[in-house]
């Protein structure tokens, strides 16, 4: 009996590798052949198979359901939906750990900080799909952290991929828009601290100081100019018309924290002198108005003595104004 034992031991036991080392991963495999893409991704499936090349197979569109990609093949996974790359002074909101605005200089020499919302969408066209992976699908980027990532790897690949090739672009169209208005034509606030550079037809004609001026329409003039150069100048950077529905929205224009200081202070000196005026302009109309209630008195005697009599207090039924003692008598 213990002889017959053995070879049937020995018969599972090689059951058991040929399972394991053979079934386990053919079945593995072919389940692993299925994918499918949720509603905010679409994908891009190079081949992978032992004897097979790395060429894209195939493009599954978002939201499909489950599809035969092919054993071992790569499936690169990107954003089907808009998505947004933010550049602000807020560190819980940027795209970039820290503090993150892009510095650029006026035409008056002034470095300001701009910080708005690039939004866009990847082109889904299958064929513009396909050069993008070809592209950037098959390299590396370096995100905020020092590490390494390709763009389908998640929040962090595409970041990083952002980072690198589109933020560039962003700063430059920037830099070339913004280049071209006075700090004072951006932001209002600037020209109570620009008072030597500012030309004439700035200034107010009587007392010779700037008068700040509206900035709505040149900031829209700056996001409008952003808008159209960057989707040629994506085009051209990333050699491929690989996003689409572009659309910058400047939200706000810092100055440096010095001349941020100054232009403080000097609201603060106008707030001082505009209270000095207005206590200047209520004393004069106050000295006027006695005047002018003098004159009447010269002219009513009567009148005056009425607004005499008016002003008594309560309770006084006498009135002496002849009595070197007091020119009132209380009541007894």
């Amino acid at each position: 009996m213990s002889g017959l034992r053995a070879p049937r031991r020995s018969t599972a036991i090689t059951i058991a590798v040929i399972l394991a080392v053979v079934v386990l991963p053919v079945l593995s495999a072919l389940l692993g052949g299925y994918e499918r893409t949720s509603g905010g991704e679409i994908a891009v499936v190079r081949n992978g198979g032992f004897f097979d090349n790395n060429k894209i197979r195939q493009v599954i569109d978002p939201g499909s359901g489950r599809t035969w990609v092919g054993l071992y093949s790569k499936v690169h996974k990107y954003p089907a939906q808009q998505r947004f790359y933010t550049i602000t002074s807020d560190a819980d909101k940027g795209d970039e750990s820290g503090v993150d605005v892009v510095t650029v200089p006026s035409s008056d020499g002034v470095n300001m900080g701009i910080e708005g919302t690039l939004y866009f969408t990847l082109n889904q066209d299958h064929q513009s799909l396909k050069e993008f992976d070809d592209k950037y699908g098959t390299r590396k980027f370096r995100s905020a952290n020092g590490k390494t990532y390709s763009p389908f790897d998640g929040d962090k690949g595409w970041s990083a991929f952002l980072d690198q090739i589109v933020r560039p672009v962003i700063d430059n169209d920037l830099r070339s828009q913004v280049n071209s208005f006075r700090c004072a034509e951006l932001v209002s606030s600037c020209a109570l601290v620009q008072n030597a550079s500012a030309p004439p037809q700035q200034r107010n004609a009587r007392t010779g100081a700037v008068v700040p001026e509206s900035n709505n329409g040149n900031i829209a003039k700056v996001q409008n100019a952003i808008n159209t150069s960057l989707a040629a100048d994506l085009q051209s950077t990333l050699g491929g018309r690989f996003v689409t529905n572009i659309h910058f929205n400047l939200v706000r224009v810092t100055l440096p924290e010095k001349v941020q200081d100054a232009v403080d202070r000097a609201q603060a000196a106008f707030a001082q002198v505009s209270e000095a005026q207005a206590k200047v302009a209520t004393a004069r109309a106050e000295a006027a108005a006695n005047k002018a209630r003098q004159d009447g008195y010269n002219k009513c005697p009567t009148c005056a003595r009425i607004e005499e009599l008016k002003a008594l207090p309560q309770g006084i039924t006498v009135y002496a104004p002849g009595n070197p003692n007091g020119s009132l008598l209380p009541r007894r």
